[in-house]
Formats: C-alpha cells, structure tokens, sequence
C-alpha cells in the first residue's frame, strides 16, 4: 500500500514541525517513501542527498536564523582550494549568544565574527569568503592558507581585507594567519603556483614574479610566465596536466622555442617534483640564477 501523499508545500526535504502544521501524523514520516538525513529532517527517498549542497540543503530545515555555514564545509561551498576534500560532517556556526547546533553529522561552532561576515550563496546561508579563510586558521597548514588567500584575491577579495581579518582574529590558528597574510600575492592562478613559490622563497631565494608577461624587444606577446626572474631571465612554470594531446603538445613545444628564444631559462615543474622540492624545484632554479649571473662570452 503506497503512503497517502504529502502536500506539494511542503517541499523535498521538511522539518518534522512543518509536517506537524500540516496535520501530518508522525508515523506518515516513518514511512518507507522518507529518509532521515539529519535529526527532525525529513527528505523523500527519491530526492538525492549526494554531494556537499546537497547534504546542506538538507539541513536547511533545521538551521535556526543566525547559523551559517562555516570553516571548510564554507570553503568548499565556495570552491576555495582545500588540501584534501571537505568529507564528513557539516561545520555549523553561530554567533553568540546563539547556540551552536549539535546534532549528528553536524560539528557547531560558536564564533565572534562582524555582522557582515556573513551572506547567501545559491541560498545557502554562509560564512563570507574573508570569513571563511579566517576559520581555516586553526585547520590548515601556513601554506594551504596562503593557497585559499590567492584563490580569494583571485575573486575578489583584498589583501588588506585578509589582513585585518587575520590581525582581528583570537581563535587557534591566528599565528598561521597572519604569517599567511603577509605572503599572499594578487594574480595567482592555481594552488600549485602558490606552493612552488612558498617552496622557491622558503629556500631562501629571491621571490618571484607573478604571471609575468614576456614580450620581444618589439613588444610582440611571448608567453605569460607563471613565476619570473626577469632580470636573470629564469621563468618557472607549473604543469599540472597529467597527458596531453598531440595539438597541445605541438603548442607548447613552440612556446618553449619562444621563451628559449628570447634567451630565458625554462624551467618546468609537475606534480611529483614537489615531493622532493629541494632537489627538483629549488636545486634547478638555483642552478639557472648562477648561471646568469656568469659572464658570457
């Protein structure tokens, strides 16, 4: 026997309250049509719960006004890089002397944040990406903080915006942020370019520049360099592509050529040169910075 049908406003996923209003009685929620995600939640079975906003907007029901999403549940709705992915439970935070949440599959979090810190997404109430950078503090390495920072310049935000966030902040991590603030640079493009260039100055050497654009003497565009030494004339580019077809090879072989051409030194980095970054990245770009700096004949 199917479950008497249940009225369209309630919507695909319900808090038992609203079933409640309607007169529903509590054993039509038990049955086999319904699914549990999270205490007091209700979601037909056939409406899926796979992914990260999906599970969000499950609890949605049951968040009360002035709970947000927050830490890498909000970096991960954000798209804000995360050295491994955003699993588990949902962070929930609120703003005292509200209550966090606590439920399962839900970690609260009671967090003094500016009133504008937070804002919606797709809906979804949530912490702002300034916001949610300063939650990571306490989570990430220095240079997975650095990494989200590039990312939130990149869409957007200041540095000087991260900044104060870092400096305001009295949580665990706030020594981590603000190391990570000074070293967060506009015009990043990926992660790993972030992580090269950590790599790069933490061995001592001079930084980089970001995204340099190399032209000819004539002011013909080259190439655009992930990280340059234009006074040495030593360029470091970060592959992430694991194959590459044919055309595309082609293309970058005659990039190559070009940048040779001009008389710079390419160096390029994939993946697994950063596992020993000392001997693969910094050795060879040492190497290439001596080098032009001897006299040549």
């Amino acid at each position: 026997m199917r479950p008497r049908p249940l009225p369209s406003d309630l919507g695909p996923m319900f808090h038992v309250r609203d079933a409640d209003s309607h007169g529903i009685p509590r054993r039509r929620l038990l049955a086999a049509d319904l699914q549990s995600p999270f205490h007091g939640v209700r979601a037909l079975r056939d409406h899926p719960l796979d992914g990260l906003e999906a599970r969000c907007r499950a609890f949605l029901p049951r968040m009360a006004g002035g709970q947000f999403f927050s830490h890498t549940t909000a970096a991960a709705l954000w798209g804000m890089p995360l050295p491994v992915p955003a699993e588990g439970s949902l962070h929930v935070g609120s703003v005292p002397p509200l209550r966090e949440p606590r439920t399962r599959g839900v970690k609260g979090h009671r967090i003094m944040m500016p009133q504008d810190g937070v804002t919606l997404l797709r809906d979804l109430p949530i912490a702002t990406r300034v916001e949610t950078w300063a939650q990571l503090g306490g989570i990430l390495r220095t240079e997975d903080l650095v990494a989200a920072g590039d990312w939130a310049l990149s869409e957007g935000e200041t540095i000087r915006e991260l900044q104060e966030a870092a400096r305001r902040a009295r949580r665990r991590g706030a020594v981590s942020l603000r190391e990570a603030a000074d070293l967060i640079r506009p015009g990043v493009e990926s992660p790993r370019e972030t992580a090269v260039r950590l790599v790069l100055v933490g061995a001592g050497l001079p930084e980089p520049q970001i995204n340099w654009i190399l032209r000819t003497s004539d002011g013909v565009f080259v190439a655009r360099l992930d990280l340059a030494y234009p006074d040495e004339r030593v360029a470091i580019e970060y592959d992430g592509r694991q194959h590459a077809d044919a055309a595309q090879f082609r293309r970058d072989a005659d990039r190559w050529r070009a940048i040779a051409q001009e008389g710079w030194t390419l160096i390029r980095v994939v993946a697994h040169h950063l596992d020993a970054p000392m001997r693969d990245v910094v050795a060879p770009v040492r190497q290439a910075l001596r080098a032009s700096a001897l006299p040549h004949r």
